[in-house]
């Protein structure tokens, strides 16, 4: 096991993994920008270093910074966490390159994974099903005779994409071009690289991802899946375990098959497979991140493991501890993302937070790095807590998530918990039907600006 471990990472999940580093008796080295100086992942670090000014290309995506901290202070692995560098392969392969330990899967798995367009086609190899697609798109008369080929609605994404950015729908050939120019320059200015593909848009899909775990003996197992499917923007709000859309049998067959896939690609580390489900319940394969998730508490909840704390096993040459390739899931988890932004408008909303009251309770859970008097700065993510509840079934775990929305109070600066009171409260999804489309026709119906 590691003594010392660097998490280049902020807020709740640098918190998340310092306390699983603790259970693990190792060492902590935190990293911050001047921006975070006041930060709970710095106070409760055992070390910590700064590693630059506000902005994420000078701090937390400055690699040569990273990789100096880990070396000055003794850290022999690093935990990326989730975003920043969790999925650039060039850090992996720097930090094996200066005898560090990147916790997560080999560089070559990672820059796999990540080219979008390559994971549809090698999963696809795979026996992994997926929705009709193209290639690279090189100019926007190439979009529209495949797009003829494939049918509209069609969906233009991003190949080194993710978070929605590099995104867009095209309904017919009158609107392809227009919105293949905004994909494109989304990409670029979001990753450096403007590739875009296309992929025929299913009608009213929902958004389901499995977890997975790999060692480095050769064991795969999933643990299972979550529902993602209220999102705004591509982006997900709410996230649940299991979904009520997988019966056992298909969660039998799916889990098989990824498994399957992964043990070929020599995947190792948590990761996670999504999906998208048409209306007649087909599952097909989207994309693959290879990191632990935002939504990995929900897992945690119906499974009684500690993914992050695997993770660290994992990298540090454990065997997978799990007989079989899946667990039984027991329960029902429901996770909603509370972000600094305005409810209505969903603007950010930066400032310093004047008074904090955190729900608790039976089947109650918050990962959150904020607290009273702190200071949510404007140049990150707008995440500041994850509200999770568990209950016997799906029932018990909305009630349960009320009366944690209904008692969790953050004053100062504006935050997205009336958005999830009145999600909460919709009939529609308390009775499971809703799709990705389900915030804007939810504001269409005059339930409120969302």
């Amino acid at each position: 096991m590691f003594n010392k471990i660097l998490i280049a990472n902020r807020g709740e999940i640098a918190l998340r993994i310092i306390c699983a580093c603790k259970e693990l008796g190792i060492q902590t080295v935190a990293v911050y920008s001047e921006a975070d100086r006041y930060s709970l992942h710095v106070r409760f670090a055992d070390e910590a270093v700064c590693i630059g000014p506000p902005r994420s290309a000078e701090s937390y995506l400055n690699i040569a910074s990273i990789i100096s901290a880990a070396e000055i202070t003794g850290a022999e692995a690093i935990h990326p966490g989730y975003g920043f560098l969790a999925e650039n392969p060039k850090f992996a392969e720097v930090c094996e390159t200066s005898n560090l330990t990147f916790i997560g899967p080999r560089p070559e798995v990672i820059e796999l994974m990540g080219n979008k367009n390559a994971a549809r086609r090698r999963m696809a190899e795979l026996n992994l099903p997926a929705l009709p697609g193209t290639e690279i798109i090189c100019s926007p008369k190439e979009a529209q005779r495949e797009a003829q080929r494939i049918g509209y609605p069609v969906m233009i994404k991003a190949s080194a994409g993710g978070g929605g950015r590099g995104m867009r729908l095209a309904r017919n050939e009158e609107d392809l071009p227009r919105q293949l120019e905004t994909a494109q320059n989304e990409a670029q200015a979001a990753f450096g690289c403007p590739d875009v593909y296309l992929e025929k848009c299913a009608d009213r899909p929902r958004h389901i991802e499995f977890q997975v775990l790999g060692d480095h003996h050769g064991k795969v197992i999933h643990l299972g899946e979550r529902e993602c499917t209220i999102q705004r923007r591509h982006q997900k709000i709410v996230e649940e375990s299991p979904s009520t859309q997988v019966q056992e049998a298909l969660r039998r067959e799916i889990g098989a098959k990824v498994i399957r896939a992964l043990r070929e690609i020599g995947y190792t580390s948590a990761g996670t497979v999504e999906f998208l489900m048409d209306a007649d319940r087909n599952l097909y394969f989207l994309e693959m991140n290879t990191r632990i998730q935002v939504e990995h508490p929900v897992t945690e909840m119906v499974t009684g493991l500690d993914l992050v704390k695997l993770q660290i096993e994992l990298a540090a040459g454990a065997p997978l501890p799990i007989d079989g390739d899946t667990l039984e899931l027991h329960g029902h988890a429901i996770e909603c993302r509370i972000n600094a932004e305005n409810p209505e408008t969903f603007a950010p909303s930066a400032g310093k937070i004047t008074g904090i009251h955190v729900p608790g309770g039976i089947g109650i859970r918050v990962d959150t790095a904020a607290y009273s008097e702190c200071v949510i700065p404007p140049y990150y993510d707008s995440l500041i807590a994850k509200l999770i509840a568990h209950g016997h079934d799906r029932d018990e775990a909305i009630q349960r998530m009320k009366r944690a929305l209904d008692m969790f109070i953050v004053e100062g600066i504006s935050t997205s918990i009336p958005v999830h009171q009145r999600i909460m409260n919709d009939a529609d999804f308390c009775a499971g039907n809703f799709d990705t489309g389900f915030l804007s026709r939810f504001s269409a119906n005059g339930s409120g600006r969302l």
